[in-house]
C-alpha cells in the first residue's frame, strides 16, 4: 500500500495528499477546516434544515408466530415474581438516578439522553433499537467547558517508520470519567502503541510518539462531552446519532460513546474504545470509510462500526446524507473489530 507523506517542517499537521475516493488506507491532504467523513455534516454548515430520515428497522416476526402460547405465560410469571419481590424490598429505598446535583447547561436543540442501566458484554439489544442509536447505559458526561487540558504522559517512539507523528491526549475541561481521566490517556497510548494499530509496517512509513507539556503535536486525541461532540461532529444535520469525528489536527472522541459504546459491539466497551481511537486516528492519515468486504469477516477498522457492521444499514444512512462513500447494499454483515491489522497483517 502507498506510504503516507513525509512531514515537512512547514506542513500542516495531520494532513495528507491522496484524493477523495482512494482505496482504503490511501492518504489525502484535507483542508484545515474540512471535517472528517465521520462527521455527517461540517459543523459550520448548519444554517439550513434537513428533514430527519425515517430510521430503518430490522424486520421482525409477529409476536404470536414467534412465541405462541408463551406470550401469555411470560407476563403471568413476571407478575407473580414482581409480587414476591415487592414484599421483600424496603419500600423506603431510593432508586439510583443521574449522578451529580445542580442544573446542567444544554446546547441549543440538544435533547438530554435517558439514563438507564448499563448493558453487559454479550448484550442483545431490543429489536426496535436501530444500530446507530446510542445504547442504554451509565450516565454520560453531557457538557464541558469547550477548552481542553493535556493529560500528562509521554512515550518513546513506537514503530520503525520514518514519518514520526507526535500526539497529545487531552480531555475537555469539566468532563470526568468514573475510572479517572488518566484511564483515557493510558488506553489511548496503549492502543496506538499496539502492533495491530497504525505503526504496523503494512500501514506505511508511520511512527508515533506521545508527548505532553509544551511540546507541539501533529495531532491531538481529545475526549469531549456529549454536547460538544454533537455540536462539532454534526449531530442532527440529517442523522441524529452520537458519533466521534476528526477535524483538522484534532480527533474528538465522544464521551457518550466512550461510556456506552455501540449496539454493534454488543456491550463490549473495551473493544469499542480501541476501535474509536483507531478509526478516528485513521482519518488523520487520510483513510476514508469502507464497507464490510466479506460476509461474516472482521469489519475493517475504517468501516463506520459506531453506526452498524451491516452494509445495508450503512447504505441507507449514506443515502439519507451522502458522504462521498459508496457502501453497497449487498447484505454483507461483518463482526466488530477494533484494529487496522487485527492479525498483524492484512484483514483490514
Amino acid at each position: 500500500m502507498p506510504r503516507p507523506p513525509r512531514r515537512s517542517r512547514d506542513a500542516t499537521p495531520g494532513h495528507s495528499d491522496a484524493a477523495d475516493g482512494a482505496a482504503p488506507h490511501a492518504r489525502r491532504r484535507p483542508r484545515p477546516d474540512e471535517p472528517l467523513a465521520a462527521s455527517w455534516r461540517p459543523f459550520d454548515e448548519r444554517d439550513y434544515d434537513i428533514d430527519e430520515p425515517e430510521r430503518p428497522r430490522r424486520e421482525r416476526r409477529g409476536a404470536w408466530s414467534l412465541y405462541g402460547w408463551r406470550i401469555y405465560a411470560v407476563p403471568l410469571l413476571v407478575v407473580v415474581t414482581a409480587l414476591a419481590v415487592f414484599e421483600s424490598v424496603d419500600p423506603g429505598s431510593e432508586q439510583l438516578g443521574e449522578a451529580g446535583p445542580g442544573t446542567h447547561l444544554q446546547a441549543p436543540n440538544v435533547p438530554e439522553a435517558p439514563v438507564v442501566t448499563e448493558a453487559p458484554p454479550g448484550q442483545t439489544y431490543d429489536a426496535d433499537m436501530f444500530s446507530a442509536e446510542l445504547p442504554p447505559g451509565s450516565p454520560v458526561p453531557e457538557v464541558g467547558g469547550r477548552t481542553f487540558d493535556v493529560l500528562p504522559g509521554a512515550s518513546p517512539k513506537v514503530g520503525t517508520g520514518g514519518d514520526l507523528y507526535r500526539y497529545t491526549v487531552e480531555v475537555e475541561v469539566g468532563v470526568r470519567l468514573e475510572e479517572g481521566n488518566d484511564s483515557f490517556g493510558r488506553l489511548t497510548q496503549q492502543t496506538l502503541a499496539d502492533p495491530r494499530s497504525w505503526t504496523n509496517p503494512e500501514a506505511g512509513d508511520i511512527a508515533l510518539q506521545r508527548v505532553d507539556g509544551s511540546a507541539s503535536p501533529d495531532f491531538r486525541v481529545t475526549l469531549v462531552s456529549q454536547n460538544t461532540a454533537r455540536e462539532i461532529c454534526g449531530y442532527g444535520s440529517g442523522l441524529p446519532f452520537d458519533t466521534s469525528c476528526r477535524i483538522s489536527d484534532r480527533v474528538y472522541i465522544n464521551a457518550a460513546r466512550w461510556v456506552r459504546g455501540a449496539v454493534a459491539f454488543e456491550g463490549d466497551i473495551g473493544t469499542y474504545r480501541r476501535y474509536a481511537i483507531n478509526h478516528e486516528v485513521g482519518h488523520v492519515f487520510g483513510n476514508g470509510h469502507v464497507p464490510c468486504g466479506q460476509q461474516g469477516g472482521l469489519a475493517p477498522v475504517m468501516m463506520q462500526q459506531t453506526f452498524s457492521t451491516a452494509n445495508n444499514e450503512l447504505h441507507e444512512l449514506n443515502k439519507a446524507v451522502p458522504q462521498g462513500t459508496e457502501i453497497p447494499a449487498d447484505g454483507y454483515v461483518c463482526k466488530y473489530n477494533a484494529w487496522p491489522f487485527p492479525v498483524g497483517g492484512s484483514g483490514r
